[in-house]
């Protein structure tokens, strides 16, 4: 299934970190994001893991879902 089914807690460290760095107005973001995280990740998977982090805030904001331990 590739890499896009694991992601460590280093890999979402950085993953978090890049995004900080890398905005909405930086030019090829997602290549920058994947590249910062390593590990073979594409630009495909960092975009859905991104994706999902959103639809977590969304889901706790709206009191569905439970806050990370």
């Amino acid at each position: 299934m590739g890499s896009s089914s694991t992601w460590t807690a280093k890999q979402n460290k950085l993953f978090e970190n890049a995004l900080a760095v890398y905005d909405k107005e930086t030019p090829d973001r997602w290549e920058n994001v994947a590249r910062a995280v390593g590990g073979g990740k594409t630009v495909d998977e960092v975009k859905c893991h991104y994706q999902k982090l959103v639809q977590d805030i969304h889901r706790i904001e709206s009191g569905k879902g439970p806050l990370p331990n």
